[in-house]
């Protein structure tokens, strides 16, 4: 296969069911206890900066970016990222990040996050949260929590439990979250 065979596509509602698919062949049953999808559950994804892969007319990766809060900052959630088994190790994966990071700089986020592996994202931009900054809702590897600082101290302002950008209030001026 060849990689210049494959178009990258903002996603649409058609591609759904799919994405589904992708995301239960990558991620199985357990997907839906970590603390990313607890997150997600939260609220919706935002379309306009997830994509898929597309390759002979099916979709064969996917990327979605979630708004997220914590503290006083706000950020996306990049996650999850899936491509399937037979497209693996091509460099679509990294070619989708890329692409949602530039979606994302062009809406004006301040930053990206994710919980992932710094051997791979690290050379896509991605440094470490700084241990104990940030707490998820579920447990993680605290060194997983991975970000990409668009707006210079967006990442600092990120402190707290990371929730749904919808479930973080505005009280008084300052950040209050359930």
């Amino acid at each position: 296969m060849n990689p210049a065979d494959v178009t990258y596509l903002p996603e649409t509602p058609a591609h759904d069911a799919e994405i589904e698919h992708i995301n239960e062949e990558a991620f199985g049953p357990g997907r839906f206890a970590r603390a990313a999808y607890k997150i997600r559950e939260g609220g919706p994804h935002e379309r306009e900066l997830s994509f898929v892969a597309v390759h002979r007319g099916c979709v064969i990766a996917s990327v979605r970016m979630t708004r997220i809060a914590a503290g006083e900052g706000r950020a996306l959630l990049l996650g999850p990222l899936a491509v399937r088994p037979a497209f693996k190790n091509l460099g679509i994966g990294r070619r989708l990040v890329a692409v949602a990071l530039e979606a994302a700089e062009k809406a004006g986020a301040a930053a990206v996050i994710l919980v992932g592996d710094e051997a791979y994202y690290g050379p896509l931009g991605f440094v470490r949260v700084p241990r104990g900054q940030v707490s998820m809702p579920r447990p993680v590897d605290l060194d997983r929590i991975l970000a990409v600082e668009i707006e210079p101290g967006a990442v600092a302002r990120f402190k707290g439990e990371v929730c749904h950008a919808d479930h973080a209030k505005v009280l008084d001026g300052g950040l209050v979250q359930p």
